[in-house]
C-alpha cells in the first residue's frame, strides 16, 4: 500500500502530464494525438464527444433518450445524428487526418468549449471550434478560423453521420424565405431502431459579413470561396437536434434552431453560451493555490459534472454523463450517492433535478415493489426514462441490490436539511413515506426481536446472496430514521415500525471490526461498503471504530479493478481524522491511476478505458468539499468545520455554498 502511494505521488509530481502543454488552470492542453480520448463538450442536454480527426466529432449523446439495444433488447441511451461535421478542401486539396502538421487541442473548462489548431501544408492554419451552447439546450456551434499563408480557394461542406443505430434517414436542404431574409437549411431526420423516438438535426452556416451562396453536393451542403494571404476567415455551423421525446414535432423544431442561430449570429451565440458558464463557475466553484495539476483535475471534474445535467429538466446523470453509452446510460446510486453530494453544495437546482427524476417515477417503483411481494416502493437498480428496472436480467444487481432504495431516501432527506424547505418536503413526503413502507417490509424478524435483510447485493458487489450487508442495512436504518424526522416536521403519522425496524436492524462486528455482511472473513471486495457507514451515512460516530475500519478495508479493496469512488471516501474520511498525508495520498488515489490522455478524463477503474466516469469524479469532490474543505451536511444544513489543507496546497477556496452561496478558505 504505501510502495503503491509513494508511486502515485512521484507520478504528480512529474511534469510530464499526457503530452498536455500550455495548459493553465481553465485550460487543458494537448499536442499529441496517441492513445486519445476525448472530451464531452455537453450542456446538459446534448453531449458532443470530442475526436482527434480535424473538423469531426466522435458522437453526440442525447439525455433521457433511450431506445432498445438489439443485443437483448435492453434500453440504450441514443446516440444522435453527428451535425457538426465539415469536409474542407483547399485548392482542391482535402484535409485529412493525416496530412495535417502542428496538431493541438485546447478545452476551455470555463468556456465550455473544444479548439483544435492545425496546419496545411504551407497554405493555412486552421482553428475549429466546437460547443453546445449551455444557454440554448438544443444548440450546438462549430466555429472555423482560417488564416491563409497564401491566395488560396476554399471549398467547405457541411456533413452529417448518422450512427447505426438510427435508421431510415432522409436528408434534405432547402431556402427558406421570410421577405428578404433568406434562410438555408440543412437537415436529416432517422428513427432510433425500433421506431420508439424521431430524430432530427438541422444546421446552416454563419459567416462575419456576407453570407455565402450554399450548395448541396451529394449529402454535403456547403460553399466555395477565394480567400487573401494573410487575411483571416471566419464562419460557422449552426444548428441543434430535436426527438419526439420533447417535441411533437421534432424536425421543425430542429430546423428553427439554425434559423434562429442566423438571426443571432456568430458572436451573440457564442457570448450567451459564455455567459451561462460564467454564471455556474460564479455561484459554484473550486480554487487550489499552489497545486496546478489538482487544481486542473478538480475543476475538470466539476466541468464535466456541470455539463451533464441542467436545472429544472427532472433529468439526472448515468454514470458516463453524456460521454459515452457505458452502462447504456442508465441512472444507478452512482447519481444520488456519488454526484449529488457535489451538485448539492453547489448546485442546488441541479441536484434537485436528480431528485425530480425520482419522484416522477415513483409510482413505478411501488410496482417494483408489488412484483417482489413487498410493500412500498422499491427503486430499480438500472433506471431509464419509463422508471422500470433496466438492468440486462443476467445480473442480479437488478433484482438484488436493493440499497438504491434507501440511497434515493437518504438523497431527498438531505436536499429537505440543506434547504429547510418545509413545502417541498411536504410536496415530496410520499417518496420518504413509500421507501420505509418498503424496508419495514423487507426486513426478517429474528428470534431475539433484532432485524435482518436477507438475501442482497451490498456497494461490495462481489458478495452475492449475503445476509445482513452493512452499508445495505445501515442505509436502511438512515432512511428510516429520516422518515420520522420528516414527519414530526409535517405532522404526519409515524408508523411505529420504522423505528423499530431502524432500532434494532443488525449490523455485525467481530474482533472489533465491523463486518462487510454476515460470515465475511476477509475476502477482497470491489469497493467501499462498511466505511461508507461512517461517511456519508454518519451511523459510524465512534472514532476508534472508523479507524479500524479504515485500516482492515482499505487493505481489501481490489486494487486491480476497483472503481475510483473507494478512494474518495477514504480519503474524506482520513481528513476527518486530521490524517493529512493519507487522506492527501487517497485524494490522489482516486483520479490519478484513471486518468486517461491526452486531457486526464477519468476512467471507471485504474484496469478500464471507459470515460468520462462521472462517478469517480463526484467521489474525488467530496474528497475536496466534505473532506479537506470540512463541510458537512447536517440536519440543519451545511456546517463548516476547521478543514485540513495537504501540505502540497497553499490555499483551498470553495465559492458557492450553502443556501446563502457562502465561500470558505482553508489556509
Amino acid at each position: 500500500m504505501n510502495v503503491n502511494i509513494k508511486y502515485l505521488l512521484l507520478l504528480i509530481v512529474s511534469p510530464v502530464v499526457f503530452g498536455q502543454a500550455k495548459a493553465d488552470e481553465w485550460h487543458l492542453s494537448a499536442n499529441s494525438r496517441d492513445n486519445y480520448y476525448g472530451v464531452a463538450m455537453a450542456n446538459g442536454q446534448i453531449g458532443i464527444v470530442t475526436d482527434d480527426t480535424p473538423l469531426k466529432t466522435k458522437e453526440i449523446i442525447l439525455n433521457g433518450v433511450y431506445e432498445a439495444s438489439p443485443e437483448n433488447g435492453i434500453s440504450r441511451i441514443v446516440r444522435g445524428i453527428e451535425f457538426l461535421n465539415l469536409h474542407l478542401s483547399i485548392n482542391n486539396q482535402e484535409i485529412k487526418s493525416d496530412n495535417i502538421d502542428n496538431w493541438h487541442q485546447m478545452v476551455s473548462m470555463k468556456e465550455g468549449t473544444s479548439t483544435t489548431s492545425f496546419t496545411f501544408k504551407d497554405l493555412v492554419s486552421v482553428d475549429y471550434t466546437i460547443l453546445a451552447n449551455r444557454a440554448i439546450p438544443y444548440s450546438a456551434m462549430a466555429i472555423v478560423e482560417i488564416t491563409p499563408k497564401k491566395d488560396i480557394e476554399i471549398i467547405a461542406n457541411n456533413y452529417m453521420v448518422v450512427p447505426d443505430e438510427l435508421k431510415e434517414a432522409k436528408s434534405q436542404f432547402r431556402v427558406l424565405k421570410d421577405n428578404q431574409y433568406m434562410m438555408p437549411v440543412f437537415g436529416t431526420t432517422a428513427k432510433t431502431l425500433f421506431g420508439k423516438h424521431l430524430v432530427s438535426a438541422s444546421t446552416t452556416f454563419l459567416f462575419d459579413g456576407q453570407s455565402e451562396t450554399l450548395k448541396q453536393t451529394g449529402n454535403e451542403v456547403g460553399f466555395a470561396k477565394k480567400l487573401l494571404k494573410g487575411k483571416k476567415y471566419r464562419f460557422a455551423i449552426a444548428g441543434g437536434i430535436c426527438t419526439s421525446k420533447d417535441f411533437t414535432d421534432p424536425l421543425n423544431e430542429s430546423e428553427r434552431q439554425p434559423i434562429y442561430a442566423l438571426q443571432e449570429g456568430i458572436d451573440n451565440l457564442l457570448n450567451r453560451h459564455k455567459q451561462a458558464w460564467a454564471e455556474l463557475w460564479k455561484t459554484g466553484d473550486i480554487q487550489i493555490e499552489g497545486d496546478l495539476d489538482a487544481q486542473q483535475r478538480v475543476r475538470f471534474a466539476l466541468y464535466n459534472l456541470y455539463s451533464y445535467i441542467r436545472p429544472e429538466t427532472r433529468q439526472s446523470i448515468a454514470p458516463m454523463g453524456l460521454s459515452s453509452q457505458g452502462y447504456n446510460g442508465h441512472i444507478f446510486w452512482d447519481s444520488e450517492l456519488w454526484m449529488y453530494p457535489t451538485l448539492l453544495a453547489l448546485q442546488p437546482d441541479m441536484a434537485k433535478s436528480t431528485l425530480d427524476y425520482r419522484s416522477d417515477r415513483l409510482q413505478k417503483a411501488k410496482q417494483k415493489a408489488t412484483i417482489y411481494g413487498y410493500k412500498g416502493a422499491m427503486f430499480p437498480w438500472e433506471s431509464d426514462d419509463t422508471g422500470e428496472e433496466a438492468t440486462p436480467t443476467w445480473a442480479l444487481t437488478g433484482i438484488f441490490e436493493q440499497h438504491i432504495t434507501a440511497d434515493v431516501s437518504i438523497a431527498f432527506w438531505n436536499y429537505y436539511a440543506y434547504t429547510q424547505d418545509k413545502a417541498w418536503l411536504k410536496k415530496e413526503w410520499n417518496v420518504l413515506k413509500e421507501t420505509a413502507d418498503f424496508w419495514v417490509s423487507r426486513v426478517v424478524k429474528n428470534n431475539d426481536g433484532s432485524y435482518s435483510i436477507l438475501n442482497v447485493v451490498g456497494a461490495d458487489e462481489y458478495a452475492q446472496h449475503v445476509d445482513d450487508n452493512a452499508f445495505t442495512n445501515a442505509s436502511a436504518i438512515e432512511a428510516l430514521k429520516n422518515t420520522i424526522k420528516a414527519a414530526t416536521i409535517l405532522g404526519e403519522p409515524i408508523d411505529p415500525r420504522w423505528a423499530d425496524v431502524s432500532d434494532n436492524l443488525v449490523i455485525h462486528v467481530k474482533n472489533g471490526i465491523t463486518q462487510n455482511y454476515k460470515g465475511y472473513e476477509g475476502q477482497i471486495i470491489k469497493q467501499a461498503d462498511v466505511n461508507l457507514l461512517a461517511y456519508p451515512l454518519n451511523v459510524i460516530t465512534d472514532k476508534k471504530q472508523i479507524e479500524k475500519d479504515l485500516e482492515y478495508y482499505a487493505a481489501k479493496i481490489d486494487p486491480k479493478d476497483g472503481p475510483a469512488m473507494a478512494s474518495g471516501v477514504l480519503s474524506v474520511l482520513y481528513a476527518r481524522l486530521g490524517n493529512r498525508e493519507k487522506a492527501y495520498s487517497y485524494f490522489v488515489k482516486s483520479y490519478l491511476p484513471n486518468s486517461r490522455p491526452p486531457f486526464g478524463v477519468f476512467s471507471e477503474s485504474a484496469n478500464s478505458n471507459n470515460p468520462y466516469f462521472a462517478t469517480g469524479a463526484g467521489a474525488m469532490l467530496q474528497a475536496v468539499i466534505y473532506g479537506f474543505g470540512g463541510v458537512e451536511q447536517t440536519d440543519m444544513g451545511l456546517k463548516y468545520n476547521k478543514g485540513l489543507l495537504p501540505k502540497q496546497w497553499k490555499s483551498l477556496k470553495i465559492i458557492g455554498l450553502g443556501v446563502d452561496n457562502k465561500t470558505i478558505t482553508v489556509e
